[in-house]
Formats: structure tokens, C-alpha cells, sequence
């Protein structure tokens, strides 16, 4: 039933991307572009330098795990009513990726982290052909992927350049603010604590920028398996090591990161969890983790706090 579902769904995407027009959608906003995105974090960045000039739908919200992610009803008249489109890319969004194909047919859809330069981006250990999408966590790579976002902005309104390109460098600035103050933070840790251990491997852009070693459970997707030999090689790693907390993620269920702590447990050694982390998903709305400074500042702290 699922895949008779999901061939549904697709068979009305595309009828419904075949009759809809190419033009731009502003009337029931004036003069707002309609900015469709995937992920929080992307919908922040775009708030943040389009301002009033923009109306943002993000299909993907808290607690939302955008690897398993897959369209619904509702995504495709979002995705259909936009001026603009901007997703991750770098296979993050795994389950969308022909769509996302079929809309730049229509609509302007960019791949914001794609166009990173390839030498800056983290390769998978066990398979080269795949990069780490989870680009958010290195501050300047960041920036990078954001200067995509401005430049589709100007492009799909240049009349207001000078206004998107202002509201830019505000934002980048608190960027820069902000990764000043985590290298500050980071480096309470000492050196024989600087471990984060979380249930997958969300975090190798945040180790690299702050010389932590990082370790999941499971791989750069949530869509990889793990079985009792990826437990028991973390367990050990625990144990040999002597680390003294894990972490658990907003957007995945503890279930792993847990059966890690029992297995430690067996062996005679306790591990705490340090905390809540938000790695693919930001906080609820109107919170200060629901905006992507606030996440980071919260990652930081929480980090901080259980190992230094």
C-alpha cells in the first residue's frame, strides 16, 4: 500500500507541476517573493536575508529527520506555490531528490550546500562517493551555502539587490560573532574530554571547526542500519577511553544511543547522557533553538557543560 501511495502522490505532483504556471506568485502578499525550503535551518538563513520581502515555507520542522523524509499532499502545494526554492542537496534530503529535479523545470531550485567547494566538504570513511550534507555545522561553510541564498534572491528579485545583499552582511556578521564565541566555549574542554559521541555521525563539521573528535553510531544518513557489532565497537571505545557522556538528538529516537549506554553499563562503566543536541532539525518556533544561532548556542552550552 505504501508504494502504491507514494506512486499516487508523485503521479499528482507531476499533473499538478504540468498545469501550473511558470510566473511569478505574489498576489496574496503584495510584493513578497515566496520562498519554499526544506529544513529550519535553511528557512532561518532566509528570513534572516530576505527580511520583508519574503513569505518562508519550510516543509520539514522540529524533530524532523529530513534524511527519512518524504513528500507529502501538502509539501507539493507548497512546493507549487513558491517563486523560489532552496533545499539542502548533498543527498540530505535523499527521499525528494526527483522532485526536487522536476521543479527546477518551473520554479528556480537551488541546492544551497552544492555549491561549496568540493575540497571543503567531509568524505564518508566507508564509502568516498559520499559527502557529509550536514554542512550547517561548520560556521564558515555556512556562510558559503547562504551566499547561494542571496544571490537566488537578487536573482529573483533585483529590483531589491542592495537590500538582500545588506541584510547579508548584518547576518554574517552575527555568524562570525557567533563562531568566535563557540571557539571560546570549545575550548574549556580539556583536551582528553574533547569526545562527542551521538546516535549518527551528524557532527564531523562541527568536530573539524572546534578539533573534536566525533563518533556516531550510526552513519551520515539515519537511513543506514546499525547492528549489535556497531554497538559493541562503540561500547568498547567507551569503556577503553573512559568517556564520560553521550548525547541524544532531537530528530532521532534514543533507542540507539541507549542501547550503547546499557552495553557500557554491562562492562562496569557509566555514561550519563549529557544532553539534547539538535543536529537535523532546529527547536520549536518562536524558541531561541528554533532559529539557527539559538540552536547552535544551545548545541555549544550543552556540549560545554557535560565534558569540561
Amino acid at each position: 500500500m505504501k508504494k502504491i501511495f507514494a506512486m499516487l502522490l508523485m503521479a499528482a505532483f507531476f499533473l499538478f507541476a504540468g498545469c501550473s504556471e511558470s510566473t511569478s506568485k505574489h498576489s496574496e502578499d503584495g510584493e513578497k517573493l515566496t520562498v519554499t525550503v526544506t529544513t529550519g535551518q535553511i528557512a532561518d538563513g532566509v528570513k534572516n536575508i530576505g527580511g520583508n520581502k519574503v513569505k518562508v515555507q519550510s516543509l520539514m520542522g522540529p524533530g524532523t529527520d529530513p534524511h527519512l523524509y518524504k513528500a507529502t499532499q501538502g509539501d507539493i502545494k507548497k512546493l507549487q506555490e513558491a517563486d523560489i526554492i532552496f533545499y539542502n542537496g548533498l543527498h540530505l534530503e535523499g527521499k525528494m531528490l526527483d522532485i526536487f529535479e522536476k521543479m527546477n523545470d518551473k520554479i528556480p531550485t537551488y541546492a544551497i550546500a552544492e555549491n561549496i567547494d568540493e575540497k571543503d566538504l567531509l568524505k564518508n570513511a566507508a564509502d568516498k562517493k559520499a559527502v557529509d550534507p550536514h554542512v550547517w555545522f561548520d560556521i564558515s561553510l555556512w556562510k558559503q551555502a547562504l551566499e547561494t541564498v542571496k544571490d537566488g534572491l537578487i536573482k529573483a528579485d533585483p529590483e531589491n539587490k542592495s537590500f538582500y545583499e545588506k541584510n547579508a552582511d548584518a547576518y554574517f556578521k552575527k555568524l562570525d560573532e557567533l563562531h568566535a564565541f563557540a571557539k571560546e566555549e570549545m575550548a574549556k574542554i580539556p583536551a582528553e574530554q574533547r569526545v562527542l559521541v551521538t546516535a549518527h555521525d551528524a557532527f564531523g563539521y562541527f568536530g573539524a571547526a572546534y578539533n573534536m573528535e566525533v563518533m556516531g553510531l550510526q552513519g551520515l544518513s539515519t537511513d543506514a542500519e546499525y547492528g549489535l557489532s556497531d554497538v559493541q565497537k562503540l561500547v568498547n571505545t567507551l569503556v577503553e577511553r573512559n568517556i564520560k557522556a553521550v548525547f541524544v538528538e532531537s530528530s532521532i529516537s534514543e533507542r540507539s544511543i541507549n542501547a550503547v549506554i546499557q552495553g557500557a553499563k554491562k562492562k562496569g562503566h557509566t555514561v550519563k547522557i549529557g544532553g539534547e543536541l539538535y543536529s537535523d532539525a532546529m527547536g520549536e518556533e518562536g524558541t531561541d533553538e528554533g532559529t539557527y544561532i539559538g540552536m547552535y548556542r544551545h548545541n555549544i552550552k550543552t556540549i560545554v557543560d557535560a565534558l569540561k
